[in-house]
């Protein structure tokens, strides 16, 4: 996350303090408190129905909260309609002008509040979203991207507080959005301002914000950076929602210092306090966890290799996958019986092939513990319906 010394204006900051929205029995944005840094770039991420369009919605005036405030700096704007606020709003449909050219799309606004001299402005915005020798094109003779941009310079022009962007890539092919969230990064580096961004893409939030608010059923499930996000999860839907995770039950055997060994089935594991959000009794039950990434695989006829001190699982393989950078193998193991292992296709060993013995190998430091009470499939759901 950005930080601001404290001399910095924080006019706009983003303060959600208590607030909720209920439509009826049916409680869509449980209370909330969530502070967005003025000049970050921030992310809502979950899936449909999780309450991070309704937030941002809140953010804009779109929606009254049932309870609870939202602060624009020192300005108390909950109750403010939304032309009132210091906010401009850019939606997945870009809502273009079709009689205007681009020039006249961006300064709409500007003449709306009857400012005459708009031709500097106007330029200066095109040259930032890099559409200048575009100013006299109507909207249709555009590509989609170029179409996001306008949409994202008409916004911009009226030098709100707060940038929101409401899945503003969600109609684009892979290619033209990963343009377009490189795209979108270096205008709010450029213009400094605070963006605020819904999306269910965890790559889409990963590669573009700061901070990324994982949110499930109306709640903010974990908040923090990308990396700190998918390093450590501290539930089993972000772990899932983020990316994949192989979870081993297992049971606390001894906590000394900085780590924590476990059993699973006949064998240990071993993994960093620091990396445990679950209760550490001794005995008591936890879910260790380990991104398919992380993993080495080894024919066991060579298990004798691997170095020591290095947390291993005997298996077989029951699956495998080519897919050019990397080959993504299923490894049956007691311990789990569909562990994923993702290894690059470097020097690959041609024996690794289904029916294979197999040892499955990583560096402690990599493993995570989790409270073992949760559900190991909560998260994949919810990624599995977006991607349908």
């Amino acid at each position: 996350m950005k930080t601001t010394p404290e001399t910095t204006d924080h006019g706009g900051d983003v303060r959600l303090t208590g607030i909720s929205k209920r439509y009826g029995a049916f409680t869509a944005v449980h209370p909330l408190d969530l502070t967005v840094p003025q000049g970050s770039f921030f992310a809502l991420l979950g899936a449909s129905g999780c309450g991070k369009t309704t937030t941002l919605r809140m953010i804009a005036g779109l929606e009254e909260p049932s309870e609870g405030t939202v602060h624009l700096g020192d300005q108390d704007v909950t109750h403010l309609p939304p032309y009132k606020r210091p906010v401009n709003t850019v939606f997945q449909s870009y809502a273009l002008f079709p009689h205007l050219d681009i020039f006249e799309n961006v300064a709409f606004g500007l003449r709306r509040r009857g400012i005459k001299g708009v031709k500097k402005q106007v330029e200066e915005m095109l040259e930032l979203v890099q559409l200048g020798e575009q100013a006299r094109k109507k909207p249709h003779q555009l590509s989609g991207g170029q179409q996001q941009r306008v949409a994202v310079a008409r916004a911009l022009i009226n030098h709100p507080k707060v940038l929101l962007l409401d899945e503003p890539l969600g109609a684009m092919d892979l290619k033209l959005r990963r343009q377009m969230q490189l795209e979108l990064k270096r205008i709010q580096t450029e213009v400094g301002i605070t963006f605020v961004h819904v999306t269910h893409d965890q790559e889409e939030a990963m590669t573009m914000a700061d901070t990324v608010a994982v949110m499930n059923a109306g709640r903010v499930e974990q908040l923090g950076t990308p990396t700190d996000l998918y390093e450590n999860p501290r539930t089993t839907f972000v772990a899932n929602f983020l990316g994949t995770s192989n979870f081993v039950e297992a049971e606390i055997d001894a906590h000394s210092g900085e780590e924590i060994v476990v059993k699973a089935g006949g064998g240990k594991l071993v993994l960093p306090a620091a990396r445990c959000s679950a209760p550490t009794t001794t005995g008591g039950k936890v879910l260790v966890g380990v991104r398919p990434e992380k993993v080495s695989l080894t024919h066991a006829d060579d298990a004798g290799a691997i170095p020591a001190g290095r947390n291993r699982i005997t298996g077989r393989i029951a699956d495998s996958s080519f897919i050019g950078v990397s080959t993504q193998y299923v490894i049956d193991s007691p311990v789990c019986p569909d562990f994923e292992v993702y290894a690059q296709n470097i020097d690959r060993d041609p024996r690794l092939v289904p029916g294979t013995e197999v040892v499955v190998h990583w560096n402690p430091a990599h493993t995570f513990g989790l409270d073992a009470t949760q559900d190991i499939d909560a998260g994949v759901e919810s990624v599995e319906e977006e991607a349908a």
